[in-house]
């Protein structure tokens, strides 16, 4: 049941609220808080050089400052504290303050809690952003005003008291900021599990069990979207709270969606054509397929259709950028798991020219390899995890008594140079990285928008 928003007004004011993190993302949540009477204090790990500008208006707004390299010994003595979605809960500093009374937190913890809008929130290891934008698109395109939050978009929590019963809210949310909820949207969507930021969780346990959070706490009205095709996801089926509905492309069902004879089904009705489709791939199909799932019942197959024949794909994810001497450049820079990789690669009709690696999530490689190394004409690998991904394809190859063209790159730029090097006409170029972006860059965002700026700088060969 939601939560009436005065209620958090009245709880939050005057109190010693701590936010921890400076980004993008919180500096509207500072702002908010504020307004609402709370005493704030915000934290970072930037010294004041680096958050330039930044700090100053801060002051003015009389925020009380903790920065620097020992910013988390200073948690101390606070009513609440919102956490960053990166900030394990049992950090030791979160710790001490849960023990010395404080209530741990965060914007999304607390706007999934209140919102007054029906909320569907998507989760899984690949899709999620994809899938979130169709679900977003379809609504508003059916007359909902709808929002869209989460990994994607603009900080919703600010924007709270905007919003009415009628509106209807587009999460992505990752397994971070899934990890301490205990609260769930009325929908649920899991697009598919695979090993994903082992870096960051424990195990494997730990990571789909945050994931379960998106539906845990549902009620009996609510729904659940599960892939019937990921072994992962089809196992949570008996753990539905409320109802279910899956999407599947390798069999016909008369419940739920799925693909068969070139065709997108909802509930037995045909929605559209595989032909009809403007993008690449039967990921993409599944992503589909999700968003007719979460959104079937609360609007037309019209609405459905009108953005499957329509929508062409959300930047940075298999974006065709410019043909150059008959070569075909692609931007899949979201692609930061080995898994999306490979969805990547089997929506081309031939094998590419791919340009791989960057920051370690401690994901094994050797299923990209197992599967993606005929799909792969050569392979051009930089970044942190170059020779790691290396390894994992000389192994697969050697025990397949194959061969396939690797070449190693000490910079970014290199990688792209060397791909219009050795590509003729005809060939496919895509920056399908299998990992994140943190070695070289501070999102995958700025490293699709490099990628774009040195394929669009390329002079004719």
């Amino acid at each position: 049941m939601k939560k009436d928003f005065n209620d958090f007004k009245s709880f939050i004011k005057g109190k010693k609220t701590a936010v921890v993190g400076i980004g993008v993302s919180n500096r509207p949540l500072i702002d908010f808080l504020l307004k609402l009477g709370a005493k704030v204090s915000a934290f970072d790990k930037k010294d004041e050089e680096e958050l330039g500008e930044i700090a100053n208006e801060l002051r003015k707004k009389e925020v009380e400052l903790v920065l620097g390299e020992k910013y988390l010994d200073r948690l101390l003595g606070f009513d609440v504290v919102f956490k960053t979605p990166s900030m394990r809960i049992d950090s030791p500093a979160l710790v001490k303050a849960k023990s010395e009374g404080a209530y741990i937190t965060s914007e999304m913890e607390e706007f999934v809690r209140y919102c007054p809008a029906k909320i569907y929130g998507i989760t899984g290891s690949d899709g999620k952003t994809t899938t979130t934008t169709l679900i977003y698109n379809i609504l508003k395109g059916h007359g909902y005003k709808t929002w869209v939050g989460g990994n994607i978009g603009t900080p919703l929590f600010s924007k709270i008291e905007e919003m009415n019963l009628t509106d209807r809210v587009v999460l992505e949310l990752s397994s971070f900021q899934l990890m301490t909820m205990n609260v769930s949207p009325e929908v649920a969507v899991v697009t598919n599990l695979s090993p994903n930021h082992l870096d960051m969780h424990k195990d494997m346990d730990e990571y789909i069990d945050s994931k379960k959070n998106i539906f845990k706490y549902q009620e009996s009205m609510d729904l659940l979207v599960l892939n019937k095709d990921n072994e992962l996801t089809n196992s949570m089926v008996d753990e539905a709270k409320g109802n279910l509905i899956q999407f599947t492309i390798k069999e016909y069902v008369e419940q739920g969606a799925c693909f068969k004879d070139n065709k997108l089904y909802i509930d037995g009705e045909i929605v559209c054509s595989l032909g009809e489709i403007k993008l690449k791939g039967m990921h993409n199909v599944e992503n589909l397929l999700a968003a007719f799932s979460a959104v079937n019942g609360d609007v037309s197959i019209e609405s459905m259709r009108k953005v499957a024949t329509t929508f062409s794909g959300v930047e940075h994810r298999c974006e065709f950028i410019r043909e150059l001497d008959g070569v075909k450049y692609y931007n899949d820079s979201i692609a930061s798991s080995p898994s999306r990789t490979l969805a990547g690669l089997k929506a081309f009709e031939k094998p590419v020219i791919l340009i791989a690696g960057g920051y370690d999530k401690k994901i094994p490689f050797e299923p990209l390899a197992e599967e993606g190394y005929s799909k792969i004409k050569v392979l051009i690998l930089v970044g942190a995890t170059k020779y790691k991904i290396k390894d994992a394809f000389d192994k697969v190859m050697a025990s397949k008594n194959r061969e396939l063209p690797i070449i190693i790159e000490n910079s970014f730029e290199d990688a792209v140079y060397r791909a219009q090097k050795i590509a003729i006409s005809g060939d496919i170029v895509t920056l399908s990285p299998a990992c994140a972006s943190f070695d070289l860059f501070p999102n995958f965002e700025i490293r699709g928008n490099k990628f774009k700026e040195i394929v669009n700088s390329l002079g004719r060969g």
